[in-house]
């Protein structure tokens, strides 16, 4: 597909879905904050160290373009997945892999529970209905947190902070079931796409409402229809924002904002690095992951080092560095936490600037007993994070030790 093709199709500067075909096969659908700019940049002279070998291949032979508009990117979101599974394009199955996808998961219990489950994700006696599975789990946290202050409800951390939920609207009345499964129900019907719908739903109930009176609880639903007519999501636009700036072509470097500004308004996630070996064999490399303070170890990720053969740490954080930010349907981190000195510390950096990414880095380093002595990085990072620097730290050294023995034992009884 060439320049003057596109130049044939008026693509508004709107969120939505765009669908790459050849003839009636759709190679291709992605989504955007605005569908000009997004298309636009599959056809930078960049595009092969941008997007990779993969995407190239599919702009090359695709020879027509479509898209669908969305209110929303919340719901651009949404429609892509929704697509992606419908069609099955060879070009996002081929790019991703299913390890890492994330899914909306709905229990079956009473009062049921929403949650994300990640991996690969088989239907399950739990679950009364399972949406996905969507590759960025990032974005996915921020899309619910938008949802949830639409229609309040339960998630697997309600017990624990049930009090304070309640505070800040989001859990509804739970004595009032009614309420609460019609949240459920408009969750459901939002996932599939269906929001015209839900608008015909949130009318009848708050006629109904009012007419019995219940003034509060039409109030609470006429919140919703606002609500749903006029969604706010800011940070899933910066979320965007952010992978369209370090992967498109359409930025110089220069103009590209630092990973950093664009997520410590929401979540702020420190990922952890270490290298375990014994005289360079069974060599590992992991990586962990804490967010706003706590572990989150299903995202822990172990890599098999494959380019070195010696003891060479420095080469071992090298490739699971950029093995790492090759996933771009992964989060990426706010800041990147590595394990021993300047030299770590300069070799992260030297990654990230090849990378053209710009995520703050500090390195954890050791005394003679691996106890942490000192943390080297900007002063205002560290003594702000300090705490999750030193969790994550000690996470990414438990866990690759415990990753290297196991690999040891196996090569053992070889």
């Amino acid at each position: 597909m060439n320049n003057k093709i596109l130049k044939k199709i008026k693509i508004p500067d709107k969120p939505g879905v765009y669908f790459f075909k050849k003839g009636k096969n759709v190679l291709y659908i992605g989504k955007a904050t605005s569908l000009k700019d997004r298309v636009r940049s599959y056809f930078g002279k960049d595009l092969i160290a941008t997007r990779g070998l993969l995407i190239v291949d599919m702009v090359f032979k695709a020879n027509n373009l479509k898209f669908q508009k969305c209110d929303s990117v919340l719901e651009a979101l949404i429609l892509e997945v929704n697509l992606i599974k419908k069609h099955q394009p060879y070009y996002n199955t081929k790019e991703k892999s299913d390890k890492s996808f994330n899914y909306v998961c709905i229990t079956k219990d009473e009062l049921p529970k929403i949650l994300i489950v990640r991996g690969r994700l088989v239907e399950s006696k739990i679950f009364n209905r399972i949406f996905g599975p969507y590759p960025n789990g990032g974005q996915l946290r921020e899309a619910l947190k938008i949802v949830r202050k639409i229609f309040p409800f339960l998630d697997d951390k309600s017990k624990n902070y049930l009090e304070f939920y309640k505070q800040i609207n989001l859990i509804p009345d739970l004595n009032d079931k009614k309420l609460y499964l019609q949240n459920i129900k408009n969750i459901k019907l939002f996932f599939g796409g269906k929001k015209k719908k839900i608008f015909g739903n949130l009318k009848k109930e708050m006629r109904e409402y009012a007419r019995l009176k219940q003034f509060e609880k039409a109030g609470e639903v006429k919140r919703q229809l606002f609500a749903l007519q006029h969604i706010n999501d800011v940070a899933l636009l910066k979320e965007d924002r952010y992978i369209k700036n370090s992967f498109s072509s359409g930025f110089p470097v220069s103009q590209r904002q630092p990973f950093g500004k664009a997520v410590f308004d929401g979540t702020f996630r420190l990922e952890a690095y270490d290298i375990a070996h014994m005289s360079g064999k069974n060599m590992v490399g992991v990586m962990t992951v804490v967010e706003d303070g706590e572990a989150v170890k299903n995202e822990y990720k172990k890599f098999k080092i494959r380019t070195q053969t010696t003891g060479n740490d420095i080469g071992a954080l090298k490739e699971v560095l950029e093995r790492r930010l090759a996933h771009r349907e992964w989060a990426y981190p706010s800041l990147i936490v590595v394990d021993g000195g300047r030299a770590q510390l300069n070799l992260a950096g030297r990654v990230l600037k090849k990378l053209n990414i710009v995520i703050p880095i500090v390195s954890v380093v050791k005394d003679e007993h691996h106890k942490p002595k000192a943390i080297m990085g900007k002063e205002e990072i560290v003594s702000k994070y300090k705490k999750a620097i030193l969790l994550t730290n000690s996470e990414a050294h438990r866990f690759a030790i415990a990753y290297h023995k196991k690999m040891r034992g196996k090569n053992f009884l070889k």
